[in-house]
């Protein structure tokens, strides 16, 4: 198991974050991060989070301060200059209607090499950025390979586009990391949902502090 991911993602990673994420996060969205030393720099990492908004996935990545890979559609891949730049950047391919199989293995591959892996417990977008129903796929992959979670609150993304609007809005951005949470003990129903709780209550938490 790798300690690291690639040196080349790591790299696309810092050019990214510093031309176009971090400066839209700062002075677009007047972002602020708590928590940051909360996050391991090395090992693998699964960083679980509330869905608001198609702006989170960066808005961690950048929070967090180290690459995080995702789930992509498995179409994105067929495009070979696209397929390259994505695989670099973290993401990995789902098959349409296999996609907690096939993203659960993906996901364990790229925790094997060092990747920090993100996942929206939601399992998608909601409008007001709470997590009415977690899915148990991150205590899954985290009680198979043993890698710790971390919950993370974005809080304000579910206002970013008005209703109707294609342009995002200004607002305020607030990003709260907490406590490392252990993988569950075994891959048992019961202990994947506790844990998957555990992990919902400290996002709750975390996005009840606001601004």
């Amino acid at each position: 198991m790798r300690d690291r991911e690639p040196s080349v993602s790591l790299l696309l990673y810092h050019l990214f974050k510093w031309s176009v994420v971090a400066p839209t996060l700062g002075l677009y969205f007047r972002g602020r991060v708590y928590g940051i030393d909360q996050v391991p720099q090395h090992g693998p990492l699964v960083i679980v989070a509330n869905h608001a908004s198609d702006f989170d996935p960066p808005l961690v990545s950048c929070s967090v301060r180290r690459p995080v890979s995702y789930m992509a559609k498995e179409e994105l891949f067929r495009v070979p200059m696209l397929s390259s730049a994505i695989r670099l950047y973290g993401a990995y391919p789902v098959k349409r209607g296999s996609a907690d199989r096939s993203a659960i293995r993906a996901a364990i591959t790229q925790l094997n090499q060092g990747w920090a892996v993100g996942i929206f417990l939601s399992g998608t977008r909601t409008d007001d950025g709470r997590i009415p129903e977690a899915k148990l796929g991150a205590a899954l992959i985290a009680a198979k390979t043993g890698a710790p979670l971390l919950p993370l609150s974005l809080w304000g993304t579910d206002q970013i586009f008005a209703k109707g609007s294609l342009i995002p809005r200004p607002v305020p951005i607030t990003i709260r990391i907490g406590a490392v949470i252990p993988a569950p003990a075994s891959t048992q129903r019961d202990d994947l949902a506790g844990v998957t709780q555990q992990c919902v209550e400290a996002i709750h938490q975390l996005h009840d502090l606001g601004r």
